[in-house]
């Protein structure tokens, strides 16, 4: 597409936005309250954003807070993630039925079309991490020998509006794994809100050449030089806010040469291996196959859901489970993320948007766990 200049849009616009992403024939789904924390949901106007909250997030800890001004976009990131909708939690793969003594395979050519939304997603609120993490699920599931049809169909018709980041939490360490604050790119539209409290506004840049069409569509004004400055200067607030990193040189070669490293033993003690760090986080994509029938045994049907490395049953092959300690587990999931995902994918499987670390019970931190890690080996060598 050809550049087109940014843009200031109004509040008010918004509500034309959510209308007309509509009238193109997009199921509009973006930030909203629901059961004490700000989720992705439909929604079909700008009342149902999430205005004049943000969230306070520490390790095993989420609050919803007020804020003093009216906001839309000022908090961080809640416990759901866009794979929700690109990646679905369950899928039936195919169905049969006894007929006259034997099984038939079902109309399974239509499973997967079944699983596809009757409307394309638009996405409203995507942050900069988030769209690092759907460039990771691109890679695993549509750029290797087998693509995933499902997320293949859901990705292609998605329509993206991203939020650049002008605050951070607290868990936040994206930074560090160069996934944001700032939105680079994949996007059709990015957004970033401007003085709430006073003189309201959003700087637009449009992405695409199907962004441009619908930013076109609404009353805007040419971005001045200050509007510009004010936009830089609000991601680089978010970006200095981040208290938490992790040093990614070397990464992967310090975690294979500390297989048995005993702040492994250490964790463990800790870790409840519910797996609320694999359900929130954006980019774990791993899926069990189940089995199901009726109680007359003549309708059969095969379910692919969500699961983590964490169940102990994951890993199970003839004879038991490969990984029956909870120190196996949470080595397998934190290795795996920050070091065998780059030899599989060529990338980092950790886009830094501390869900992990907020939604997990007992608060373990995997930043502080690769600095203990690093540290400990350092001291050791001195």
């Amino acid at each position: 597409m050809s550049q087109q200049a940014p843009v200031v849009l109004q509040p008010s616009q918004l509500e034309k936005l959510i209308a007309g992403l509509a009238h193109k024939g997009y199921e509009v789904i973006g930030p909203t309250l629901r059961d004490g924390a700000i989720v992705y949901d439909r929604i079909a106007s700008a009342g149902e954003l999430p205005a004049g909250w943000t969230d306070e997030q520490e390790p095993g800890r989420y609050r919803l807070k007020r804020r003093e001004d009216q906001a839309l976009f000022g908090y961080a990131v809640g416990p759901q993630s866009w794979k929700k909708y690109l990646y679905p939690a369950e899928q039936r793969l195919w169905s049969a039925q006894r007929q006259d003594g034997t099984f038939r395979i079902l109309n399974n050519h239509n499973e997967n079309r079944e699983h596809q939304p009757q409307r394309p997603h638009a996405f409203l609120g995507v942050r900069a991490c988030e769209l690092a993490a759907i460039k990771v699920h691109d890679r695993v599931l549509l750029q290797d020998k087998y693509v995933d049809p499902t997320y293949d169909g859901r990705r292609k018709g998605a329509f993206i509006v991203a939020v650049q980041c002008s605050q951070a939490a607290a868990t936040c360490f994206c930074v560090s794994m160069g996934s944001g604050p700032g939105v680079q790119d994949g996007f059709d539209l990015a957004l970033t809100e401007l003085d709430p409290a006073g003189n309201h506004r959003f700087v637009v840049k449009a992405g695409s050449d199907r962004g441009a069409e619908v930013l076109a569509e609404l009353v805007t004004n040419l971005a001045t030089e200050e509007d510009l400055r004010q936009s830089e200067a609000a991601v680089e607030a978010a970006a200095r806010q981040q208290t938490r990193s992790i040093d990614n040189n070397g990464i992967k070669e310090l975690l294979y040469r500390n297989f048995d490293h005993p702040r492994w033993d250490d964790v463990a003690g800790r870790c409840l291996t519910c797996a609320n760090c694999t359900m929130v986080c954006p980019t774990c994509f791993c899926t069990t196959v189940e089995d199901v029938n009726d109680i007359t045994g003549d309708h059969a049907e095969r379910w692919r859901r969500w699961d983590s490395c964490f169940t102990l049953n994951f890993s199970y092959i003839h004879g038991g489970s490969v990984r029956s300690s909870t120190k196996a587990r949470y080595r397998q999931w934190m290795t795996h993320k920050l070091a065998s995902w780059i030899d599989q994918f060529g990338t980092s499987g950790c886009v830094g948007c501390g869900r992990c670390i907020t939604w997990c019970p007992v608060g373990i931190d995997i930043t502080e766990e690769a600095r203990a890690i690093r540290e400990k080996e350092s001291h050791g060598k001195s």
